[in-house]
């Protein structure tokens, strides 16, 4: 499986550890989702809702114009609530491993690329679910925004 080289990381970095640090890795992931710029700030209207998601969780998905080369790069915005942590966990892998790469590059990701972080021990089925759901968005955001 080719990953972006951050998301990568991350795999790497949950595959180290046992289903107990999993947790906590996903816990402080979920403490570094960067806040919504302003353009956001209402995410009901502003943002597609990932309804898969046990939580509120809300994403944008901006992909620049092509640049010199070409490339298009991917930026992710996601809004969830503090008390969600799992959530906002997943969102955070999601921004980590994803914002600012190529968007061919984010458009490959295996869909159930999340299967290698070792999460199933540790979270709920219906909760990885939401977690497919959100990539499954990006990449339809994606696909729309370099279509057009």
């Amino acid at each position: 499986m080719t990953l972006p080289p951050q998301l990568q990381e991350l795999v790497d970095d949950f595959a180290d550890v046992g289903p107990k640090e999993r947790l906590e890795l996903l816990l402080e992931l979920s403490r570094e989702l960067p806040e919504l710029p302003q353009r956001y700030a209402d995410a009901a209207d502003t943002m597609e809702q990932v309804h898969e998601c046990q939580s509120p969780l809300f994403l944008a998905v901006e992909v620049d114009p092509p640049d010199g080369d070409g490339a298009r790069l991917v930026h992710l915005f996601f809004s969830a609530p503090p008390e969600s942590p799992t959530t906002r966990g997943f969102a955070s892998i999601m921004y980590t491993g994803l914002d600012g790469e190529p968007a061919p590059d984010v458009l490959a990701v295996p869909d159930d690329f999340y299967v290698a972080l070792g999460l199933a021990q540790a979270v709920s089925p219906l909760r990885l679910r939401g977690m497919s759901a959100m990539l499954a968005r990006i990449k339809n955001q994606v696909r729309a925004a370099t279509a057009a």
